[in-house]
């Protein structure tokens, strides 16, 4: 007699529906089933269609990459193409990334992947990786060991305590919303960094703190005064390549007008 081998996929969607901290009836709603049906998927009883595995992970918010892991733990080809960015078929998005960081030039900006490695940076960008040592560049530059290893940005932040708390909630929801092990892996990393004593708290509006519309800017010891820059994040919409929905682009802007003449000063500098 034969026995039907369970398969992985209801195994997944379970854990990405507790991840979601959603009921079995809430999720059902949401991908326009029956909550009976889910829990049959789920426990392995049913096998659900392609349609159905890709209407739970749009519903579930899964990210591209884990649907196509899905699809494949249900048996299905993946449904989205991975290509690297030096390829043919993402020329339009390489001109695109380029034309963005250039046009804003003189103030700072990156491309980064999932994890957080540095892909595209500006001209701009050598205001805040001058003197990063060769360990913290290679293979590839990381946001978070960038700015809080003790080798790195860390040692120029006059504010690493609000800095360091920011930056350890924003990766510990990424990798809690994710489940990514590679994440998690980062974060329990930049952790263990050692961190002054007077830079433990972490906490903001300290003495002599500069009234700010930005909760937690980055404020940067240079050879050329304290430079203040704010961030903000942009993605592409509506992906349908899982490394095109993983690019995150983070512009940077000055605070004030002191870092807004330095940088333009700077960039004079270095000339075209």
């Amino acid at each position: 007699m034969d026995v039907e081998r369970p398969s992985r996929v209801g195994a997944l969607l379970r854990e990405w529906r507790q991840r979601r901290r959603l009921s079995q009836l809430d999720l059902a709603l949401l991908a326009d089933t029956s909550a009976r049906h889910l829990s049959y998927v789920e426990t392995g009883r049913a096998r659900p269609s392609r349609a159905m595995v890709l209407r739970l992970s749009a519903a579930l918010d899964v990210p591209l990459r884990e649907r196509n892991t899905l699809l494949l733990a249900a048996d299905y080809a993946p449904a989205y193409r991975e290509s690297s960015l030096d390829d043919e078929y993402m020329a339009s998005i390489r001109s695109a990334l380029d034309t963005m960081l250039t046009a804003h030039e003189p103030y700072p900006a990156v491309v980064v992947d999932r994890l957080w490695n540095v892909l595209i940076g500006n001209r701009a960008m050598s205001v805040l990786m001058d003197g990063i040592p060769p360990h913290l560049l290679e293979p590839r530059p990381n946001v978070f060991r960038l700015l809080l290893h003790p080798d790195g940005l860390a040692a120029h932040l006059a504010n690493l305590g609000e800095v360091r708390s920011l930056s350890l909630e924003r990766l510990r929801r990424q990798v809690s919303a994710t489940g990514d092990a590679q994440l998690r892996a980062l974060y329990e990393e930049v952790c263990r960094y050692p961190v002054p004593a007077d830079e433990e708290s972490g906490e903001t509006g300290g003495p002599g703190q500069r009234p700010s519309p930005v909760q937690v800017p980055l404020r940067i010891r240079t050879p050329y005064g304290e430079l203040s820059m704010f961030g903000t994040m942009a993605t592409f919409g509506a992906p349908a390549d899982v490394t095109l929905s993983e690019l995150a682009i983070e512009l940077f802007y000055p605070l004030d007008r002191f870092t807004a003449d330095a940088l333009r000063a700077l960039a004079g500098q270095t000339g075209p």
